[in-house]
């Protein structure tokens, strides 16, 4: 799989250091489009803090990704679903954490969640 980041040098707002415009992906054989995933413990609960829902979340997008073969480095698109404009900053940490120095696209949007004690989730798309 060969991938290269499309960052337009003009006529565009510029990307930042944690952010990449657009992410070409060329020779992957698949493709896997994970729902969004909750910071839900094994139980089926949510932790009471941020903190522990983003690191359970990151954690099962790694259990997902390691049942098909793949890991956080096939990761070529992140959707974050925040319920509160508040969470962008540790979102972004947590994501910037999970994924070391890969930058692929991403998005946040604040969102009410299906449950209130969800605070985050996130879906993901992977290629290999």
């Amino acid at each position: 799989m060969i991938e290269r980041t499309i960052n337009p040098g003009e006529g565009i707002y510029p990307a930042t250091p944690d952010y990449v415009h657009a992410l070409e992906v060329a020779g992957a054989h698949r493709q896997l489009f994970v729902s969004g995933t909750m910071g839900l413990e094994a139980s089926g609960k949510a932790p009471e803090s941020l903190e522990e829902q983003l690191d359970l979340v990151w954690a099962n997008l790694r259990r997902i990704l390691t049942e098909a073969d793949m890991t956080t480095d096939n990761i070529v698109r992140v959707t974050s679903y925040l319920t509160d404009p508040d969470i962008a900053e540790r979102n972004q940490a947590a994501r910037l954490k999970a994924l070391g120095d890969r930058r692929v696209p991403t998005t946040a949007i604040v969102v009410q969640t299906l449950a209130p004690d969800w605070l985050i989730e996130i879906e993901i798309v992977a290629a290999a």
